[in-house]
C-alpha cells in the first residue's frame, strides 16, 4: 500500500484540488449574494450596539464611582469618566456598524 504524502511534505496536491477550492468559492459567492438579513440579525445588532456602549459606560462609572472614593475633589471623576465611558462606548459600536456595513457591499 503506498503512503500518501500531503502538500506540507514534499508530495504533489491532489489533482481534483482546484476544482476543490473553486467549488467551495463559487459556493461562498452564492451564499454571499442570496444572504437575507431577518428580524433576529436586526435584533442580535441591536444587542450588539446596545452592549457596546453599556459595557464601556458602566465601566466608566465604577472606575468614576472608585476615584471619587480615593481622590474627593471640586471635578466629578464619576462625571468625567461616564462621559469617556460613553465616547467609547459609541466608538465601539460605530466600529461594529461599519464592519457590518462594509459586509453588505462585498
Amino acid at each position: 500500500m503506498a503512503e500518501h504524502k500531503g502538500p506540507g511534505s514534499g508530495g504533489q496536491p491532489p489533482a481534483d484540488l482546484g476544482k476543490t477550492v473553486g467549488h467551495r468559492a463559487k459556493r461562498k459567492q452564492k451564499a454571499r449574494a442570496r444572504r437575507q438579513r431577518s428580524a433576529w440579525f436586526g435584533l442580535g445588532m441591536f444587542g450588539l450596539v446596545g452592549w457596546s456602549v453599556a459595557i464601556p459606560t458602566l465601566t466608566g462609572i465604577a472606575l468614576g464611582v472608585w476615584a471619587d472614593s480615593r481622590w474627593p475633589g471640586a471635578h466629578s471623576w464619576t462625571l468625567t469618566f461616564l462621559i469617556i465611558g460613553v465616547a467609547l462606548g459609541c466608538l465601539n459600536a460605530w466600529y461594529w456598524i461599519k464592519q457590518e456595513s462594509g459586509n453588505d457591499r462585498k
